[in-house]
């Protein structure tokens, strides 16, 4: 019983079977279907090889949602810029809360405002990164997924001599409000003030005045080696003393999170305006650099992405299932069309009669059909 219970089984297994195998004397292999078959093998190879690497590649994903702006957070504003002024220059953030951020943590150095030939290579490629970055926005993802933890980038060293330390470079960091703020350089040291503050600038001529200036870095947030701010690499060159520079920067909260680093940063867009102040002229104003920011109220969410395994595997199943089914049809459409071109159909019901044998035919004589009595009786009548 338990032998008849199994071969039933069996038997109803193999009536399921989708997969009928055909026996090999039916099958006829023929060379335009191994030629097609060669190109299918080929092209699922190619496109399972080129499926892979978008497998490894990754993507970035972007979100907004609200962010928390409120006083008792802090932003950190990193800077390192040099101007073409050897004088007493001070640079300080005054916010819209009218609150005075200390600048303790800025320090002044005297450089050479001129690059050697290793800064001016190194400032030049950061340009064109610049450049580009204008134009290809996608760019930008690329420079996420570059970014790692660790210290910033520095400038290469400069090769300065006492006497030809002609300017002033500001570097540090500040601790600001999340408000709208504006950091500035003028000339004097900056003084607290019932209205705000003021600089020391009475003793100072206003022949000796020179903002021109190169930033090398402007950030805010934390500080990610890889990630290009837009004003990084930005030089201006002013011929007149009494020139006004004025930055309109709108601050982005970014969060970032790739397989290299996970950070709290800011993206920042900016607008730029110049002038030169003559009050005669009606231009009026205060001679220096000043950086107007604000921050916006939606945060980004940047998140690098990978493609699960399970969707890879449907991906190459379906391309191994459509090159198969799609050569197998356009194997069948060429063949019909050839068919049809050169007139071979084979139809069952239409045969070509025999032809007689040659050695009748030369004696011009009719073959006359036979018919064979097997009955003796009518043999006999006949």
């Amino acid at each position: 019983m338990r032998r008849l219970t199994k071969k039933k089984a069996l038997t109803l297994v193999k009536e399921l079977d989708a997969f009928p195998k055909v026996p090999e004397s039916y099958v006829e292999s023929t060379a335009s279907g191994g030629t097609v078959s060669v190109i299918a093998f080929t092209l699922m190879a190619v496109l399972a090889f080129l499926e892979f690497f978008v497998y490894r590649s990754t993507w970035m994903r972007y979100e907004y949602e609200l962010v928390n702006k409120t006083l008792m957070t802090k932003v950190l504003l990193c800077v390192n810029l040099c101007v073409f002024m050897n004088v007493d220059i001070g640079a300080d953030v005054l916010d819209l809360a009218e609150t005075m951020v200390a600048n303790d943590g800025l320090k002044y150095e005297p450089v050479n405002f001129e690059l050697s030939p290793h800064q001016r290579l190194w400032h030049m490629t950061l340009l064109h990164i610049q450049e580009r970055l204008r134009v290809e926005h996608s760019l930008q993802d690329v420079i996420f997924k570059s970014a790692l933890k660790g210290a910033p980038p520095a400038l290469p060293p400069s090769e300065d001599h006492p006497a030809s330390l002609s300017a002033c470079r500001i570097h540090g960091h500040l601790y600001v409000n999340k408000v709208a703020g504006n950091f500035h350089i003028t000339v004097g040291k900056s003084i607290p003030h019932p209205r705000g503050h003021a600089h020391l600038a009475a003793l100072v001529s206003h022949d000796s005045y020179n903002f021109s200036h190169r930033i090398d870095h402007l950030s805010f947030g934390e500080v990610i080696p890889g990630i290009i701010s837009p004003l990084d690499g930005t030089e201006k060159i002013s011929a007149d003393s009494n020139h006004l520079f004025q930055y309109f920067i709108t601050i982005v909260p970014t969060k970032l999170n790739t397989y290299k680093v996970s950070a709290d940063t800011h993206q920042y867009s900016v607008t730029e305006r110049e002038r030169v102040i003559n009050h005669a002229a009606g231009s009026h104003g205060v001679s220096g650099i000043f950086m107007k920011y604000d921050i916006n109220s939606l945060m980004v969410k940047v998140t690098e992405q990978h493609m699960p395994f399970w969707q890879f595997l449907v991906r190459l199943c379906g391309i191994i299932g459509g090159i198969f089914s799609t050569t197998g049809m356009l194997h069948g459409m060429v063949g019909f069309t050839v068919d049809l071109i050169c007139c071979r159909f084979q139809m069952g019901i239409y045969k070509r009669l025999k032809e007689a044998p040659l050695n009748e035919q030369e004696n011009g004589e009719t073959p006359i059909p036979t018919v064979t009595l097997k009955d003796n009786n009518l043999a006999a009548a006949s």
